[in-house]
């Protein structure tokens, strides 16, 4: 059985997104355990991160997944950004140890055209920094890029280099992004592509080094570098494209979260029972 879910809101309070989870029809999900487009936040108030607990362990959803804000960026050289990338991935790590939350999904950030190498040794360094700096069990999943200029991650081999320079190996994994990987050239409409791409993946990440896919459509197309996602089936991978993604151990196997749009064309709920319906659930 596939587990499907989507990004939910913390509005009101955190623990109110299980709720919302729930009423959505996921199997899993994901939140920002925070602002995502500030810098500035809040301790976890001890009473609502032990309901949260409590909402997820009743509810059966698995896993919960946090992600962490926008502002950060691993590979850049603004020296003040940098450390305050730092902190909040840092400080992430730590909150999902409170919420008992395993995954924490992080992009990998864009350097200032100084080369690929110069921001995968920054993000090394701060991922190493922030792990050392948080004793718990959350497991760090590095997501794939769409392929955007100075952006470090878009490439299988990418991610490689910079796992190859993580002490504690054990507390990293990947997060594969069909959007992401579609905008950077990796096909994803046909049997053949999805099987070569899988495949490509497993020779130089290893296939178990994935813990979890973003399940979205996109609206650029393939090798455009656009990272703009789209309703499942809607976009440039489309519906016969996830129909085989669907079908793929590698993908029916992982915790699949969608982070489409919610409009007047569909709302979350109809974005899991479409992936449900094109998983042949």
């Amino acid at each position: 059985m596939i587990r499907v879910g989507v990004h939910v809101s913390i509005a009101g309070s955190i623990a109110k997104s299980v709720e919302r989870a729930e009423t959505a029809g996921c199997d899993t999900f994901q939140i920002f355990s925070r602002n995502p487009r500030g810098w500035a936040f809040r301790d976890l108030d001890p009473g609502e991160a032990a309901l949260f607990r409590e909402n997820v362990e009743r509810s059966g959803l698995f896993p919960a997944v946090d992600h962490m804000p926008y502002l950060p960026n691993l590979a850049t050289g603004k020296a003040e950004f940098y450390e305050k990338s730092i902190t909040t991935l840092t400080a992430e790590l730590g909150r999902c140890g409170t919420l008992a939350i395993p995954f924490l999904v992080t992009h990998l950030g864009h350097h200032l055209g100084e080369g690929i190498e110069i921001g995968r040794k920054r993000v090394i360094s701060a991922v190493n920094q922030a792990l050392a700096g948080v004793d718990n069990d959350v497991i760090l999943l590095l997501e794939n890029t769409a392929g955007e200029k100075n952006g470090v991650g878009s490439t299988f081999e990418d991610i490689a280099a910079v796992i190859e320079g993580i002490e504690a190996r054990e507390r990293v994994g990947v997060c594969f992004d069909t959007c992401h990987a579609f905008g950077a050239g990796y096909e994803l409409r046909t049997r053949e592509g999805i099987d070569q791409t899988v495949n490509r993946f497993t020779e130089i990440l290893g296939e178990e080094s994935c813990m979890l896919i973003h399940l979205n459509d996109s609206k650029g197309g393939l090798g455009s570098g656009l990272d703009r996602h789209e309703h499942i089936g809607l976009g440039n991978i489309g519906e016969e494209g996830f129909r085989l993604i669907l079908s793929h151990p590698f993908f029916r196997s992982r915790p699949l979260i969608c982070e489409t749009p919610v409009d007047d064309r569909r709302d979350d709920a109809e974005n899991i029972r479409v992936v449900r319906n094109l998983a042949g659930k």
